[in-house]
């Protein structure tokens, strides 16, 4: 499986979701560069976390008019493969591509600490291989990553079954403890938590390799 790696002007964990795709799980992963119009033959794309363009404006709010997210965009629309981890995800609402936003943490706090998660759906390249209620505990490392949408858009979310992952205790003040959601195609994905982070056991924790492992299944099949 061909996954490439986005890497914006700040980005700071694509060397670490690279890694963790072609190091720990043998797959073929390769860098995009922000100013790339054309993504090539990929089978998944992954916008890693880190501060895109310094995260001025806002999270995201700069990095969406990179060139390489027109490219993503038709990708996904193509049905493409697409997650967005941290800073990835914020990219992803901004861009149009996931529904609400990410916002300043409860407190106003940066929060950087493992969380245990709830896996609330099966239903997603994502989270195919796991269980549902299954607990997993990934990292966190974030200022803005409270999410937020009306609530329409939450009951839909939850009604059409979405949501990928809960907060099993108060993180960052997201409504309705929601961490990572999918979007109604079911083929793009956004998480806060970073599973690329836990995916080497020299870490003291693999608990992100069977959602990685998942996104790689549901490449190879596709």
């Amino acid at each position: 499986m061909k996954i490439g790696v986005v890497v914006f002007p700040g980005s700071n964990c694509d060397h670490d979701a690279w890694f963790a795709l072609s190091e720990n799980l043998k797959q073929e992963a390769t860098f995009v560069w922000h100013d790339s119009t054309n993504l090539g033959a990929l089978d998944a794309v992954v916008l890693p976390g880190g501060f895109s363009y310094g995260d001025y404006l806002r999270c995201g709010a700069i990095a969406k008019f990179s060139p390489v997210m027109a490219a993503v965009k038709r990708f996904a629309q193509d049905g493409g493969l697409v997650l967005g981890i941290c800073n990835g995800f914020q990219v992803l609402t901004e861009a149009g591509l996931l529904p609400g936003a990410l916002v300043r943490n409860a407190g106003l706090k940066f929060v950087c600490k493992p969380v245990a998660l709830e896996v609330a759906t099966v239903d997603s390249p994502l989270t195919s291989g796991a269980k549902k209620c299954q607990v997993v505990t990934l990292p966190v490392a974030h200022g803005e990553g409270c999410y937020v949408a009306d609530e329409r858009t939450l009951d839909q979310l939850e009604a059409e079954d979405q949501v990928l992952f809960r907060y099993r205790d108060e993180c960052n003040g997201s409504m309705r403890q929601i961490a990572g959601i999918v979007n109604a195609g079911r083929n793009v994905m956004g998480m806060m938590p970073h599973p690329e982070r836990a995916a080497d056991p020299l870490m003291g924790n693999t608990d992100g390799l069977v959602l990685l492992n998942s996104l790689i299944h549901a490449g190879i099949v596709a």
